[in-house]
């Protein structure tokens, strides 16, 4: 078989200079990386979420990442991040202490359909090339709400579908911080917050992985941490957590082999295995940041002169 390639890149929120906290740095390396990936010409660019700063409260930064994934000469395939949704869901305030108000940042349903009406479904699979692609947007396990069920649906039906030479899984929270059988991190702990914040659901983990061990999946690529791992092996899988492509590191004391360095991640197929690189951003953009970090409630957001204060919180 001719040889191929493919491309993922997480957390490059792009912003707007209307926004209360716009980062031109972040818009600055996202140009870098699509001139890297134009090089490179891979057949298809998966986006692992994340892809505006504020999506979830500015819906025109939807459209202004669409019409910029539409002049790429590749398709876009992209899952939605809580940038662009909200946060993975919770039923009590968290402990961290810095303003957030956590259950009005909960992802809903309203939010995954207006995300879904610019960018496509939030749950999609697909085979390219005899390769197989799942994404999902993985805080809605555990939330209750309807795209759950759709999501659990889906998953359970990935074995049912032809054999493929390799499947490749997209999702944005981590599939554990430390271990694959680490508890439920308490979110009203100031010191658990973080590890949950970052984390898919531990109550339902062992079913997700189980599922896509079913359906033959073979590498799982995640986001959200800004922060890249080593390959790890996951039961047979090989798992990536993912840098930033465009957002800032985080996280710098947590694991000794973390890397903040911004990029994504180039996926050779040939010869019946898919090789991955990792490419750096270069160069990084210096560019000063104006606003806020965090998730300032809105009556905090500064929003410069002539800015756009359309919420949906």
């Amino acid at each position: 078989n001719t040889p191929w390639s493919f491309a993922h890149i997480s957390d490059i929120h792009l912003g707007s200079e209307k926004s209360y906290r716009y980062d031109p740095s972040r818009n600055a390396n996202w140009a870098t990386a699509r001139k890297q990936m134009e090089s490179i010409r891979p057949d298809l660019l998966l986006m692992g979420g994340d892809v505006t700063r504020d999506g979830d409260t500015h819906e025109w930064e939807y459209q202004m990442v669409k019409d910029d994934f539409a002049s790429l000469p590749m398709p876009v395939i992209t899952i939605p991040g809580n940038q662009d949704v909200g946060n993975r869901h919770t039923k009590v305030q968290g402990g961290y202490d810095d303003g957030r108000d956590d259950l009005k940042l909960n992802v809903t349903s309203d939010r995954l359909s207006r995300f879904a009406s610019y960018f496509g479904p939030i749950n999609w699979t697909f085979v390219h090339r005899k390769v197989r692609f799942t994404g999902f947007y993985d805080a809605v396990i555990g939330s209750g709400l309807p795209e759950e069920d759709r999501l659990w649906h889906m998953l359970e039906s990935l074995a049912d579908q032809p054999p493929v030479e390799h499947h490749v899984v997209v999702m944005h929270y981590a599939l554990f911080i430390d271990d694959l059988n680490e508890p439920e991190f308490d979110i009203t702990k100031k010191d658990e917050y973080l590890p949950w914040y970052f984390s898919v659901s531990a109550t339902h983990r062992r079913r997700l992985v189980d599922l896509l061990k079913k359906a033959g999946v073979g590498m799982i690529f995640s986001g959200h941490i800004h922060r890249r791992r080593p390959e790890i092996d996951v039961e047979g899988i090989r798992y990536f957590q993912g840098a930033a492509g465009g957002g800032h590191a985080q996280w710098p004391e947590k694991w000794a082999d973390g890397d903040g360095t911004l990029g994504f991640y180039r996926c050779d197929v040939k010869a019946g295995d898919i090789e991955v690189s990792f490419v750096p951003i270069d160069p990084v953009s210096d560019l000063p940041s104006r606003g806020q970090m965090g998730h300032p409630p809105r009556h905090l957001r500064e929003y410069p002169e002539g800015g756009d204060k359309m919420d949906h919180v």
